[in-house]
């Protein structure tokens, strides 16, 4: 027969995100013996890399070809990464890596695999009748929260454990964070989960502040959190902020043959801008597109905005 634990307060959350909800409470002064990290794995939450079909192609693909192998990157949609980038960011980074010796296979995707007498694969068998000779393949397809064990306990939103601004759940007690969290994003005045390390570890703290304040009774703000993804490879690095959303403008120079390429575009919907991504930007530069993010300023010409590209966010 099972025993049964007691708890005073329960944090949902995988992986990374309950490690960073446990190195809170130790900032905070948990007592030894008052924690528990409840886990099917046998070792405690660490730092991973971002395992998404988009992130995973782009970096792991980098990190082979800069280890000297022969890689393809082979995916289903008309550009890399079309749920964050545009075409024109895009065809950025698919000429660069072209450029770097990468093979870039769009609009298809693997539907079977050979092997030798040992099992070890020789070839990827594609849908558009491409076969490709490998022996390393690494498939990205995303994943989905793991909520189902805690089905009709918790009320559920969009694919997740909704939350309140705490990230207490419709049970009180019990919180939930990270991917698995629907929370109310603030900024946007809409319930939403955001799959990313950054929001890991950011709810978690807010989680784990929300419980010490109910004890304390201090009070704690609301969670306002500003959507944040990055990238780094090879000698790139992207940041950005907010929502991608609107039209859309590029600037600077996306030159994939530059030596230190340098570009951005903002994301424009009535007549504000709500989301900005730079390639190449300096600490400065990526802390001044968050503020443009942030404060949503009003836009009244496109073209007046392109031209002005980086200048418009350190104006703000």
């Amino acid at each position: 027969m099972a025993s049964e634990k007691h708890f005073k307060y329960v944090i949902l959350g995988g992986g990374v995100a309950a490690g960073y909800a446990a190195r809170e409470f130790a900032k905070q002064g948990v007592k030894p013996g008052e924690l528990a990290i409840i886990s099917k794995e046998a070792v405690a939450p660490y730092e991973r890399p971002a395992l998404s079909k988009g992130y995973i192609g782009l970096e792991l693909s980098a990190a082979l070809k800069i280890n000297d192998f022969d890689v393809t990157m082979v995916f289903p949609e008309p550009w890399c990464m079309p749920r964050l980038f545009t075409a024109d960011i895009a065809a950025f980074y698919e000429a660069y890596y072209t450029n770097k010796g990468v093979k870039v296979l769009k609009g298809t995707l693997a539907v079977g695999f050979d092997a030798d007498a040992n099992g070890d694969v020789t070839a990827v068998k594609l849908k558009d009748g491409t076969v490709l000779e490998a022996d390393i393949v690494v498939v990205g397809v995303g994943g989905r929260p793991l909520t189902t064990l805690f089905k009709g306990q918790v009320a559920e939103e969009k694919g997740g454990i909704k939350t309140d601004a705490f990230f207490e759940t419709s049970v009180p007690g019990v919180y939930a964070i990270g991917d698995v969290a629907t929370f109310p994003l603030k900024m946007y005045n809409e319930l939403r989960r955001v799959e990313h390390v950054d929001h890991s570890r950011k709810s978690a703290e807010q989680a784990v502040k929300a419980i010490k304040g109910k004890e304390s009774g201090e009070p704690v703000p609301e969670y306002d959190y500003l959507p944040y993804f990055y990238s780094r490879s090879f000698d790139l690095g992207w940041q950005f902020y907010g929502d991608n959303v609107g039209e859309t403008i590029l600037f600077g120079d996306s030159d994939p043959t530059s030596s230190k390429p340098k570009f951005g575009s903002y994301w424009i919907k009535d007549g504000k801008v709500l989301g900005a991504f730079l390639e190449g930007g300096s600490p400065d530069e990526n802390k001044a597109i968050a503020k443009v993010a942030k404060t949503q300023p009003p836009v009244a010409n496109l073209e007046e905005l392109k031209k002005e590209g980086l200048q418009f966010a350190s104006k703000i």
